[in-house]
């Protein structure tokens, strides 16, 4: 009986994808919307002081030159920064108010759709119409070198 209840339960529920169905890229991208929200919550009035320092405390050890492990040692030196991103994301999670963290991870895909769509209208035309540019310039060069180069040569035979 308990056991059929527990599946239908679990049913119902909309869990999370595991994390090991998922890419690199898409792992990666997950951490990089999670920064994105934690920032966020950062700058919300109603995060409290100590979440704060949290959050500042995990980014400074990061980003800092000095380390308990060092960086260069192949697997272990990684395992460190993993932890203390592992740790902070778990703690700041249970510190941070629910309904804080929901406005703070809608505001974050706000602002991932706005970066994108500044992406696709601003950088895509720059970049097409440089990576042309660039083509066409190359392609000139080309013919010009191959120009003098064939005039040359019939230049001598003659």
């Amino acid at each position: 009986m308990f056991s059929r209840l527990f599946h239908r339960n679990r049913r119902n529920v909309i869990r999370p994808e595991p994390t090991s169905k998922m890419s690199w890229r898409e792992q990666a991208q997950r951490v990089q919307r999670e920064a994105h929200v934690y920032y966020f919550a950062f700058k919300h009035p109603r995060v409290r002081w100590y979440a704060k320092l949290v959050a500042v405390c995990s980014a400074s050890y990061l980003f800092s030159p000095i380390q308990l492990i060092p960086s260069y040692i192949p697997v272990i030196g990684f395992l460190d920064d993993f932890l203390v991103l592992f740790v902070a994301a778990k703690l700041l999670q249970r510190i941070i108010p629910p309904d804080v963290l929901a406005e703070c991870r809608q505001l974050a895909d706000a602002a991932e759709v706005r970066r994108k769509q500044e992406i696709r209208s601003t950088a895509a035309t720059i970049g097409f119409v440089a990576v042309a540019a660039v083509w066409f310039l190359v392609a000139a060069g080309v013919s010009i070198v191959m120009a003098r180069y064939i005039s040359a040569d019939t230049a001598t035979a003659k």
